[in-house]
């Protein structure tokens, strides 16, 4: 059952695919997942929005769920993890889960995103609509 008032204040997609992300967003809408949605459509672009919260401690525009794709231009998802590693604060109020939202299959790909300590879980596209939905509600749990 859905309720009114959206679990989550703030999302993040950090994705190139525009069909993904209008796809996404309209799964959100539909579901009320979360009442904020930040998109960036490379690494890049997140890195340096995330690095200007963390250095003005702005916990409440730092966003409890990101979806991240590995394969995108300009900073991959790769270099965005090692680099996010190095800037996110820890035990610092920041409660942020991170899941890796990617086309590939490569085992090898779902256990190197695992190895990182801010990955949840790797989930292959396309993710169902009641992926999203548990995604979401389990961190409000």
């Amino acid at each position: 059952m859905t309720t009114s008032t959206p679990p989550i204040k703030l999302s993040c997609i950090i994705d190139d695919d525009e069909v993904y992300i209008r796809l996404i967003k309209k799964i959100i809408d539909i579901k009320k997942l979360s009442e904020n949605l930040l998109i960036f459509n490379n690494g890049k672009e997140a890195l340096d929005y995330f690095t200007a919260i963390i250095q003005n401690v702005s916990k409440n525009a730092f966003p409890e769920i990101i979806l991240l794709d590995l394969n995108m231009p300009v900073m991959d998802g790769w270099d965005f993890l090692k680099k996010f590693t190095q800037i996110k604060p820890p035990n610092n109020g920041f409660k942020t889960t991170l899941y890796i939202v990617s086309s590939s299959i490569d085992p090898y790909e779902i256990e190197r995103a695992k190895s990182f300590n801010y990955v949840k879980d790797y989930l292959v596209k396309p993710v169902s609509m009641d992926e999203f939905e548990a995604i979401f509600k389990s961190k409000t749990a």
